[in-house]
């Protein structure tokens, strides 16, 4: 079965070797040329029309959903719960003002009194850019899960 296929590897391999070095490719490199240039002689027929701006239109819904964060630093664990295991999460919702002035609302707190004021002291830290309405700034919100984990 190995003689086999090394008499296919040899046979394969000396057939492309005369392929690339058969005048033919040459030829066909010189005839690819002067077809490209004859293409170009189409660009005359092209048809340019002036530049068009559009204002105040969502074009992709996807960016206009809420407001986009800029930074968002993560809470750390207070010192009290240190090396104890940990699998406690909080809800928040972030109110984004037009102005992107961040109100924080806790819609439901950690078990732990000292996670859910650890994530209020880092939430109340984020940023955000305003969401949009086409061009123009809206009030805008959006809901966070914390999740506080460790072992």
């Amino acid at each position: 079965m190995t003689k086999i296929i090394d008499v296919i590897v040899r046979t394969t391999g000396r057939c492309v070797l005369c392929l690339c070095l058969s005048p033919l490719a040459v030829l066909a490199a010189t005839g690819d040329e002067a077809t490209h240039e004859a293409d170009h002689a189409l660009d005359a027929d092209i048809i340019e029309l002036p530049e068009v701006h559009v204002h105040g239109l969502p074009l992709n819904k996807d960016q206009q959903v809420g407001p986009v964060p800029k930074s968002t630093p993560w809470p750390a664990v207070p010192s009290s719960l240190d090396g104890k295991p940990l699998d406690d999460w909080m809800k928040a919702r972030l109110l984004v003002s037009k102005d992107a002035q961040v109100t924080v609302v806790v819609l439901e707190p950690a078990k732990h009194r000292e996670l859910t004021v650890a994530g209020m002291i880092a939430l109340n830290k984020w940023t955000f850019a305003p969401q949009l309405k086409g061009d123009d700034p809206v009030d805008g919100e959006l809901t966070v899960r914390i999740h506080f984990r460790s072992q």
